[in-house]
């Protein structure tokens, strides 16, 4: 058993990760980001989780761009093909629930 402080981690890079767990074919992992993520599209669902700080979530539909502020407790949930881009407002701290390996 662990307890993990979230609002206590950082790391020494922009999205730098903390595994969690490994479940199956899926990954846990707590992540600290100053810095803006690139867009991207997951290979496979992707379950976002604000637990400090605060994410302006971009995301494109037909080509059209749209961004939604995640405050902590904010779910973000992509499904794969969805195209999105994470940018914190100024710092956060995420919990990310992926397809291990996914991009």
């Amino acid at each position: 058993m662990r307890i993990i402080d979230a609002a206590a981690f950082t790391s020494e890079r922009a999205w730098g990760a903390l595994d969690v767990e490994a479940i199956d074919d899926a990954t846990v992992r707590l992540h600290w980001t100053d810095e803006a993520y690139v867009w991207h599209v997951n290979d496979g669902p992707e379950v976002f989780v604000v637990l400090d700080g605060a994410v302006d979530m971009h995301t494109r539909l037909e080509g059209v761009e749209s961004v939604t502020r995640l405050r902590p407790g904010s779910i973000f949930h992509a499904e794969p093909g969805d195209e999105h881009r994470a940018v914190p407002a100024p710092e956060a701290r995420v919990l990310v629930v992926e397809r291990r390996g996914s991009v």
